[in-house]
């Protein structure tokens, strides 16, 4: 305490991969935001550009990777990630990659985290299938082919474990996304939170050799700073931006403010009165 806090808000700003952001989160990839909103993936575009944050569309969107990229403005300035699913097909991963490359995506982002198929009770009920019920054939050999494909960054998303982080330094990947996929492939499979404290505890120098993001079950400007305090570089929320998707862009730009303004507060009754100093001893656990 006795700290002065009033230019935490100033502090907020960060880079992601070198691109310059107004916070430190990003709306994640979510399949189907038509569910919510005629415009769908339109709302996150507009939204994530107005407030200068990163948006990563889902590769399962309502709307193409066209009609997204169109949704961008009209100098096409805006930074979007472009988060991808893949078949055993290079030929078509290439063509895939090629594509969103010239659509104008700075990163590729690549989940690793459905190996096979989740045990989705409700969605079962509802007669409600995955979009790839397949199991994997990913190996760290055939992200290294990745890699030749493009000249793209591909970051890794849905690592879960401290040895596979060392694993993507190894292989030399620009970035990983600690994720367990929403919690909806596996019963029992650790938070990114937990995934983050193991780093910190096991191997705290991984947060200095690659750039280390989250996102999982992150509600409130508090579950972001537990998260940045441990080392993360920024934190992605997709389920509290789906539901503000119902209100359209400004719901979603509402939402975006929302946790800005709390990301702020709780820092400076944290008596933290620049982010850019907060660390684990804030952290109680």
């Amino acid at each position: 305490m006795l700290v002065d806090v009033t230019n935490i808000e100033s502090t907020l700003p960060t880079t992601i991969l070198g691109h310059n952001f107004s916070a430190p989160f990003y709306i994640s990839p979510c399949a189907r935001g038509g569910l919510a909103h005629p415009e769908a993936e339109k709302n996150f575009v507009k939204a994530a550009y107005e407030e200068d944050i990163l948006y990563i569309p889902s590769l399962y969107a309502s709307l193409s990777v066209d009609e997204i990229a169109a949704a961008k403005p009209s100098n096409g300035s805006q930074t979007i990630f472009q988060q991808v699913y893949l078949t055993e097909n290079d030929t078509e991963t290439k063509q895939l990659f090629e594509k969103v490359e010239k659509l104008g995506s700075k990163a590729i982002v690549f989940t690793v985290d459905s190996a096979a198929d989740g045990n989705r009770h409700r969605a079962a009920r509802y007669g409600v299938g995955s979009a790839d019920s397949s199991y994997t054939y990913i190996t760290w050999d055939y992200y290294k082919k990745l890699q030749n494909m493009t000249s793209l960054p591909v970051v890794l998303k849905g690592i879960q474990s401290v040895e596979d982080v060392k694993l993507a330094v190894a292989h030399g990947a620009p970035a990983v996304i600690l994720s367990n996929h929403g919690g909806r492939q596996l019963d029992g499979t650790p938070s990114p939170l937990e995934i983050a404290l193991e780093i910190h505890e096991e191997a705290p120098e991984l947060f200095e050799q690659i750039e280390i993001y989250a996102d999982g079950g992150v509600r409130y400007g508090a579950d972001v700073l537990k998260l940045l305090a441990l080392g993360v570089r920024a934190v992605g929320l997709g389920r509290p931006f789906m539901f503000a998707n119902t209100y359209g862009v400004e719901g979603v730009k509402h939402a975006i403010q929302l946790l800005k303004h709390e990301i702020a507060i709780d820092a400076g009754n944290l008596g933290v009165g620049d982010l850019k100093k907060l660390d684990a001893s804030y952290v109680s656990f």
